[in-house]
């Protein structure tokens, strides 16, 4: 079944970012080994959320386009992998062991939906 890993940040916490929090090794080391593994799908990281865009409709339904930094936003996605592993326990296995679950961050695991 498949999964998506989704690797979250908190802006506020310090320890997540360039000022804590898991090193750019330590994610590369950590997605060398779940390539080696053969359950990544596809795999992204996502620049900060203040180089975000955001497309939406207002009231009379026009689309308004918006770039951040969105003050709302508390937490954020900074990467992910879609894994095809035999069930949740394996894609909880692999969450635990990446850097994004370290103190300052945290991933959230999503089935993938088969449609």
């Amino acid at each position: 079944m498949k999964y998506a890993l989704l690797l979250m940040g908190h802006i506020d916490d310090p320890a997540c970012g360039k000022g804590g929090g898991a090193s750019p090794d330590e994610f590369f080391a950590f997605d060398q080994e779940i390539t080696a593994a053969g359950v990544v799908v596809s795999s992204f990281a996502l620049e900060d959320p203040d180089q975000s865009v955001v497309v939406r409709s207002d009231d009379s339904g026009e689309r308004v386009v918006s770039s951040g930094p969105f003050a709302e936003v508390q937490e954020f996605v900074g990467g992910g992998y879609i894994i095809d592993v035999a069930d949740i326990d394996e894609a909880i296995a692999w969450a635990r062991k990446s850097p994004g679950s370290a103190l300052g961050g945290h991933v959230e695991i999503r089935p993938v939906a088969p449609y």
